[in-house]
């Protein structure tokens, strides 16, 4: 069996849920293959955003849509028990059906904020590895009893004449480090990477993820790479790149702030160092996110590897990935008129990659 290559879209839940419906709608309309929601967390408030359950902001989507599919990417185990994970994966298989793809990942800047995962001896692997065991173990359907070093579980059998759909969505895992990413290959349906992915990144993530398929005794041919990229599209190159621009300042400074440890990997991939990326930062603190963009120079939005610019310059770009082994890419588009770029997106990038 061949992955297909797939085009989606990745929206943070941060924004009202009526703006976050219709961009779902816009790239439906346009032709992408998914819409996926990643939980925003409350360190978007220092920025003029509010942090909203995606999980529920995703259960509107599913119903306001019918043919993209639509996945959490991701929610995290740390703040919802993986029972209470099933029980909202069936609200979705509910709506959504086949459409529904269930990304899980430990989200660091989360865990700092509530306090989670802070020197325990209990790794986010062995969180990681729980969850989708009591996931899967829920969702099948049968009588169910878990004991683990971090969840434990009893649930009883579904009864033959309940009222619900049977059987496990695509489980996709979350990791920017070795260890995360070798067991998405050995115990998920596929591996998804953190904003800021760039070619180089993706096959990094690659190897590692067919490490551990291989070692599962899996095909790593059948296995998903899904890559968080930024991106923003116009006519003019300069404009099509600004949103990109911007959004990138975002992520980066982010990840100067906040997960140092965890970013290594991803910026080393891109060619940035922390000290190049700290004025990004510092102007982020001090005017928020416009005069963020304003330090990301060109040199690092180049770095950066962002799909943005001309329908050219994005489909060159994509073809990037593509050749590096990113199978599902995960398009944050940013920037002005976001659902219409998404209707340039479909009318002069997407048919590139249906022929």
């Amino acid at each position: 069996m061949t992955i297909p290559f797939n085009i989606g879209v990745l929206q943070l839940s941060m924004e009202p849920v009526r703006e976050t419906v219709a961009m779902a709608k816009a790239c439906e309309q346009a032709g992408f293959d998914a819409f996926w929601i990643a939980e925003a967390y409350p360190w978007w408030r220092k920025h003029s955003f509010e942090a909203r359950s995606s999980t529920a902001v995703l259960a509107v989507i599913a119903q306001e849509t019918t043919r993209i599919q639509v996945g959490w990417g991701i929610i995290s185990p740390y703040t919802r028990h993986p029972v209470q994970i099933a029980m909202e994966a069936r609200v979705m298989q509910d709506l959504a059906g086949a459409r529904f793809l269930l990304g899980l990942g430990a989200s660091k800047i989360f865990m700092k904020e509530i306090g989670e995962g802070e020197g325990e001896k209990v790794g986010p692997a062995t969180v990681m590895r729980e969850s989708v065991e009591i996931i899967k173990g829920v969702l099948q359907g049968q009588a169910f009893q878990y004991g683990g070093k971090v969840f434990h579980a009893n649930v009883p059998a579904l009864k033959p004449d309940a009222h619900t759909p049977r059987g496990v969505p695509p489980i996709y895992i979350a990791g920017t480090g070795p260890v995360l990413q070798k067991l998405a290959g050995s115990i998920g349906d596929g591996l998804l990477t953190a904003s800021i992915t760039t070619p180089a990144f993706v096959r990094y993530s690659l190897r590692n993820m067919e490490e551990g398929a291989g070692k599962a005794g899996k095909d790593p041919a059948k296995l998903i790479l899904g890559s968080v990229i930024v991106g923003s599209i116009g006519r003019d190159s300069s404009t099509g790149k600004e949103g990109a621009r911007e959004q990138a300042a975002m992520y980066l400074a982010n990840k100067v702030q906040n997960i140092k440890g965890s970013a290594d990997i991803l910026l080393q991939s891109a060619g940035l160092t922390f000290e190049e990326l700290q004025p990004v930062a510092d102007a982020m603190e001090k005017g928020g996110r416009k005069a963020a963009a304003k330090a990301v120079t060109d040199e690092i939005l180049h770095k950066v590897c962002a799909i943005a610019g001309t329908p050219d310059e994005c489909i060159q770009r994509i073809e990037e990935y593509r050749a590096a082994g990113c199978t599902h890419i995960m398009l944050e588009i940013w920037g002005d008129d976001r659902t219409g770029q998404a209707k340039l997106f479909g009318e002069a990038v997407l048919p590139h990659f249906r022929k």
